[in-house]
């Protein structure tokens, strides 16, 4: 990597980090940034997976005294379902060449840039339809745990939905819920892509480095920034690598 390389993967890890620990959507910066300095999709997928790793663990420090307010047993639970789920979406990213990958990069990035655009609409419906599913069970973890050991881009969003099914309000709460999971997922898809070889160590360790400043820094930002500015930023984020990696496609 060329020193502009470095900074442009430090920069993305930090803003990726902070995205992640505030709501979600960090994927938008860290894997196009990697796509960008010539890391192939596939791999590009899993390395943003792996380099976003210590910073959902300094979010879900940040926001420890949230969690300890959650029954230990749920935590437990969602925690299983996770690394179950993370294994075979991450197994699922293992088998997939770089040419389908790229055909399904676009969809992907529009499919999590619309739920979050949508986010809180879904969250409200998902207030109002919990008892129409077990809360902290299987059946609704397993299938998001898939999703992000596949393609980790608006993961955060989904699990925040996710939560409101269940039944959730407190969001201090459901960030921390959504910081440690996504953690635990990291660490089950960190040990398959290594196996796999889709890690491109150097620019994970710089960006890395950049998951935990804008992680851990995150947390308080998420009690102060203004929700319809950072949607906004987001929404153009994503929109915008959509329409990028659609162009690239065609």
């Amino acid at each position: 990597m060329t020193l502009t390389d470095s900074l442009i993967m430090l920069a993305a890890g930090f803003f990726g980090g902070m995205l992640n620990a505030v709501a979600g959507g960090g994927t938008f910066i860290t894997f196009p940034a990697l796509v960008a300095s010539g890391v192939p999709v596939v791999m590009a997928n899993a390395t943003s997976t792996v380099a976003a790793l210590p910073g959902y663990l300094a979010a879900a420090i940040a926001f420890r005294s949230d969690i300890a307010r959650i029954r230990p047993g749920h935590i437990r639970k969602t925690t299983i379902w996770t690394l179950i789920g993370g294994t075979v979406g991450s197994c699922l990213l293992l088998v997939s060449s770089n040419a389908a990958f790229s055909v399904l990069v676009p969809f992907l990035l529009l499919a999590a840039t619309s739920i979050f655009i949508w986010g809180a609409r879904v969250r409200e419906w998902a207030a109002q339809h919990r008892s129409m599913v077990v809360p902290f069970g299987a059946g609704t973890m397993l299938p998001v745990a898939i999703y992000g050991g596949y393609f980790n881009g608006g993961l955060g969003i989904v699990l925040l939905a996710l939560f409101a099914l269940w039944g959730m309000t407190d969001l201090n709460q459901m960030n921390g819920l959504k910081s440690w999971l996504s953690f635990a997922l990291a660490v089950i898809s960190f040990v398959i892509f290594s196996i796999g070889g889709q890690v491109a160590w150097l620019p994970a360790a710089v960006m890395s480095i950049g998951t935990i400043l804008g992680g851990y820094l995150g947390a308080p930002v998420a009690r102060r920034i203004p929700v319809p500015w950072l949607r906004a930023l987001i929404a153009a984020i994503g929109f915008g690598m959509t329409a990028l990696f659609f162009w690239r496609l065609l």
